[in-house]
């Protein structure tokens, strides 16, 4: 499974194959899933694809495994350590894991170890997070005699769905807090990216997780829709499109079942006037050429002062021209391709919005002329983006930014929360007092000081369409629970559960 020109031979020991209950299984049918380089645009492997039976199938295996099984009757230290195993038998397969993200998205392999390597993490983050945890808290009774418990116990069945331009990072993202608190799992990665998944498999067959814990099904959107509504499952955790996001969100709120949902954004960046342009230019060039802009939290309007516009717009642009493009296993290359060719077309197609409602295209927007073949868009920059734009409003997901002028700091905070999206922001400014000012009152989850920065001990996630609930840190391992009160009539010792 790979292309004569691949870095590392990445040997997947059951392709054809599901893991559904602790057993590489055959799929239903024959389907399999092609994996295509966005660099060559051709075929370079292939995997199965599950089908609704087999959905059914993984289901009812971590329901048996959770209703039945050994793993939420663990203590959180024995689960801790299986995760510890977990993230041992990972380490020797960063590399394949590294060179996965690389053949199927485009990703650079100068930058590919050190992002898996933050997927790794995860296991050993929550492993950690075992003893320090608040699983049960003690609390004196208002009404009557005795004492209160409020516990988190593990919310049940967890499907993570994960998204194809961080495929590693964001499913142990998901998997590592959810197996420690005691659920049982499904692994549904996106079709373009199953590799990384197949490996987790592998090394949780290595290490012994229990059967039925962790499971695994890649498929196309009706087998996953299908997995959705199947009443097993206890909690849906989706990162993915806006329009994906609400159909899980309404097939499981018509069952009642709980989801947590990281969708699409259009992060803005205030660049107040005591900044340096250059400086502020040279982060947002670096920032929106990315993963080539797949990034959903991808600063991609730049919100600057009106009469600093034109000066920052030129930094910007130099920035941005000397990107070098290409080959992603090149260690030169500083943006590789787009990772499909539907994803070259839907930015090309907003580059032509742009200009037919009046933006001013200052440089990209087109193929590199040195690159024949591949998904490639040159790093792309408009100017004079009014907020009603499109190119202002949409996610494109690609290498493209908006430059938008303001007059006043008012202004700036209103063009910034004129959004349906609130996942990220960042203030450019030396004074950390009005950094966070200007925090509190932009609308979005996270927001950053002069840099483009996520940190595992914080929670992430969105407002208004950019999701619900929150990932990462405490706050995703308490997603992963359900509260349960109990009232005693006294504060005799109890036997510890478990």
């Amino acid at each position: 499974m790979h292309t004569s020109k691949s870095i590392v031979h990445i040997e997947l020991s059951h392709p054809t194959e599901l893991f559904i209950g602790g057993q590489w299984t055959p799929a239903t049918g024959d389907k399999r899933l092609e994996i295509v380089s966005p660099h060559t645009e051709s075929v370079f492997a292939t995997v199965a694809e599950a089908k609704e039976q087999d959905m059914d199938a993984a289901v009812t295996a971590a329901r048996k495994a959770f209703d039945v099984g050994p793993w939420p009757r663990l203590s959180h230290q024995e689960r801790a350590a299986y995760l510890r195993r977990l993230s041992a038998a990972l380490e020797p397969r960063l590399p394949a894991l590294a060179q996965a993200w690389v053949d199927q998205t485009g990703a650079l392999a100068s930058i590919a170890p050190f992002v898996v390597a933050g997927g790794r993490h995860w296991f050993d983050f929550y492993a950690d997070m075992a003893d320090k945890f608040a699983w049960e808290e003690t609390r004196a009774l208002v009404d009557a005699p005795g004492v209160g418990l409020v516990v988190r116990e593990p919310v049940g069945v967890y499907v993570a769905v994960a998204p194809w331009n961080n495929p590693f990072g964001i499913m142990t993202g998901k998997i590592a807090p959810a197996l420690l608190a005691g659920c049982t799992v499904i692994m549904k990665p996106a079709p373009e990216t199953p590799i990384e998944a197949y490996i987790i498999a592998e090394a949780a067959e290595e290490v012994g997780i229990p059967a039925g814990v962790i499971n695994l099904v890649p498929a196309h959107r009706d087998a996953s829709d299908h997995l959705v509504r199947n009443d097993g499952v206890d909690k849906v955790s989706f990162t993915g499109s806006v329009a994906a996001g609400a159909r899980i969100a309404s097939v499981c709120g018509s069952r009642i079942a709980r989801c947590t949902l990281e969708l699409g954004g259009k992060s803005a960046a205030v660049v107040l006037e005591d900044y340096d342009m250059g400086a502020a230019a040279q982060v947002l060039a670096q920032t929106i050429t990315m993963s080539a802009g797949q990034v959903c939290a991808t600063l991609s309007r730049a919100i600057v002062p009106r009469h600093r516009h034109d000066e920052f717009v030129e930094a910007l642009d130099a920035a941005m021209r000397a990107i070098r493009v290409g080959d992603p296993r090149d260690p030169a290359s500083q943006m590789g391709p787009l990772a499909m060719e539907r994803q070259m077309a839907r930015v090309r197609r907003y580059v032509e919005i742009g200009r037919s409602e009046g933006a001013k295209l200052v440089s990209g927007g087109d193929r590199p002329s040195h690159l024949p073949r591949g998904y490639y868009v040159e790093p792309t920059l408009f100017a004079r983006v009014s907020a009603d734009m499109t190119i202002a409003r949409e996610e494109i997901f690609g290498p493209v930014i908006a430059v938008l002028p303001y007059d006043t700091e008012d202004e700036a905070l209103q063009i910034a929360n004129d959004s349906a999206f609130g996942l990220y922001g960042t203030v450019f400014t030396n004074d950390s007092k009005r950094a966070y000012r200007l925090a509190r009152k932009i609308r979005t989850g996270t927001v950053s000081q002069n840099v483009f920065r996520f940190d595992s001990a914080l929670p992430f996630g969105g407002f208004k369409q950019s999701g619900l609930g929150r990932e990462g840190g405490r706050e995703g391992l308490e997603s992963c629970t359900e509260l349960k009160a109990i009232m005693l009539g006294d504060a005799a010792p109890r036997e510890v559960f478990p």
